[in-house]
């Protein structure tokens, strides 16, 4: 009986996938027969290549990106990633080797990827923001044979001592004959190329945030096209629109979108360097009708712009938020200026999707994750495992689905029960059934007895009208084990003092959730997507 009912099930998984796609728009009318034969390519060639081909062979000429360079069409990111990859493969790069990639957002990183994608060589997408010896630890640890880099990270490559051969992405510095060779050299060196099929798919390294030490290398091993549905489930995107992506590719999110983006044949756009203007600018010029980001990053074009970015955002139905912590204080100011359009997404790089929140969840319940798409599955157990369904109870997350991750690549599989991955976070349901995320496990606290999560404090503080941001974190206490210490983030010219910050805490929150501390600070050091780096402060 259980084998009948796993072949029901993947079958209802199977037909709710095509309905999903159907309604995106990637499988329509008589295309239907095409567009099914461009799934199973996901078996032989992986997901993003196969994605690029399919739009290749049905958009040619549309641009599929956009960067600061210019657009490039499908049909030339097609040619232009076969001939990188004749040229990396004659300068040795073949099947199961890894690619090491040191990029920021834009044309020759995303060549890269297709490029080892069609060789069979694997990717290791590398954080912007490492220092040379955590680059140095990351490319031993993982067996990079070549590294791919921008040209402003010489001085870090240095740093860190790389001894591979090197080739240089995006390039600055103009003509040298000391610098390594160029992508764009090697695209100009073969025409067109053909290359075989490669014994296997590539699969894509992320690697985790590392917010509390060095970051562990997670496999993406994607064997089925119906993964998209994992997104437009609960995402309205569409086919054959335009998306500009502002969260880095080398975490999740980015990545996710990216191979999503050409799935659908769209446009996206990329800037190397977030900027409040030049994203506003550059969506008003695409007319994009999506705009992937980290919350910090949403929060400051709303800054900068208040009301006034309703009419520059005009074309925008999908503001697409992930990668750390939505405070509701962004929600609700979020839905006042630009309307229905917020998104919520919470993922991890180990579980990939675990549940999004739609603009009408968050006009109810400002701050929820929402529900898992249709594809994934959710549970909450206490610390015994015993599954938590009653509304209010914290319980740590478990999430998994088709996009989670095929484990770490020093050969560890994550905290798994029962097929689900464990996501770190602890969360609750409130009534209706929607997910809350309460925080890291490991950033709770016990104080007095009383189990605090930092993260409830922070969101009530960040609706102070003379807080611009906030962190709170744990710190040893001799008398009650463990306290709250806060770093708030005044808004400019404010005379907001430590006391006053305890005091509105207080006449919200239980005696034991009031920080024992205020510290005003210039600004709370966050990683790339967001994250509070809470080590940097609880160090300080």
């Amino acid at each position: 009986m259980n084998g009948i009912s796993d072949v029901v099930r993947k079958s209802a998984h199977t037909a709710h996938g095509l309905r999903v796609m159907a309604r995106a728009g990637m499988i329509s009318g008589l295309a239907v027969g095409r567009a099914l034969a461009a799934l199973k390519e996901v078996r032989r060639w992986g997901p993003l290549v196969s994605a690029l081909r399919y739009s290749a062979r049905n958009r040619p000429d549309v641009p599929g990106v956009v960067d600061e360079a210019g657009p490039v069409t499908y049909r030339e990111l097609d040619l232009r990633s076969t001939a990188l990859a004749a040229a990396l493969h004659a300068r040795g790069l073949k099947a199961g080797d890894t690619a090491a990639v040191l990029c920021r957002d834009h044309r020759w990183l995303i060549e890269s990827l297709l490029a080892c994608g069609k060789l069979g060589a694997d990717v290791l997408l590398l954080n912007t923001g490492f220092a040379g010896p955590q680059l140095a630890d990351v490319l031993t640890r993982e067996g990079a044979e070549i590294l791919v880099h921008d040209e402003e990270f010489t001085p870090v490559v240095a740093d860190a001592h790389v001894s591979l051969p090197r080739y240089l992405a995006w390039n600055d510095a103009g003509p040298s004959r000391a610098r390594p060779e160029t992508l764009e050299e090697l695209v100009c060196e073969r025409s067109e190329p053909k290359l075989p099929v490669p014994p296997r798919p590539a699969n894509v390294v992320l690697l985790t945030s590392g917010t509390t030490g060095l970051p562990k290398g997670a496999k993406r091993e994607i064997r089925s096209g119906l993964t998209a549905a994992d997104f437009l489930d609960r995402i309205p995107l569409r086919a054959r629109e335009s998306t500009f992506i502002s969260a880095p590719l080398f975490h999740a999110v980015g990545f996710s979108q990216l191979t999503l983006g050409f799935a659908l044949g769209s446009t996206l756009v990329f800037h190397r360097r977030f900027s409040v203007e030049g994203v506003v600018r550059a969506v008003e010029e695409q007319q994009c009708t999506a705009l992937v980001l980290v919350p910090t990053m949403l929060n400051r074009i709303l800054d900068h712009y208040g009301e006034r970015l309703s009419g520059p955002l005009a074309s925008v139905r999908v503001v697409l938020a992930s990668g750390s912590a939505l405070p509701p204080t962004l929600c609700e100011q979020t839905r006042r200026v630009l309307g229905e359009v917020l998104y919520n997404l919470y993922g991890s790089t180990e579980a990939a999707v675990v549940s999004v929140a739609t603009p009408d969840e968050l006009r109810t319940a400002p701050g929820t994750v929402g529900r898992p798409p249709h594809t994934c599955a959710l549970r909450l157990e206490d610390e015994n495992g015993a599954r938590i369904t009653r509304p209010g109870v914290s319980g740590r997350i478990f999430a998994g689905g088709a996009l989670a991750f095929s484990g770490y690549t020093d050969g560890a599989g994550g905290d798994v029960r029962g097929g689900l991955i464990g996501t770190g976070d602890l969360g609750h349901f409130d009534g209706n059934g929607l997910l809350f995320v309460d925080g890291r496990a490991d950033d709770m606290i016990v104080s007095g007895g009383e189990n605090v999560f930092p993260s409830e404090v922070e969101h009530l503080i960040a609706r102070h009208y003379q807080v611009k941001d906030v962190a709170v974190v744990g710190v040893d206490d001799p008398d009650f084990g463990q306290r709250l210490r806060a770093f708030v983030v005044p808004i400019p010219g404010s005379d907001l003092e430590p006391d006053e910050v305890r005091d509105y805490v207080r006449a919200s929150l239980a005696r034991h959730k009031v920080p024992r501390e205020v510290v005003m600070v210039d600004q709370v050091p966050r990683n790339a997507t967001g994250k509070i780096l809470r080590r940097a402060l609880t160090d300080e």
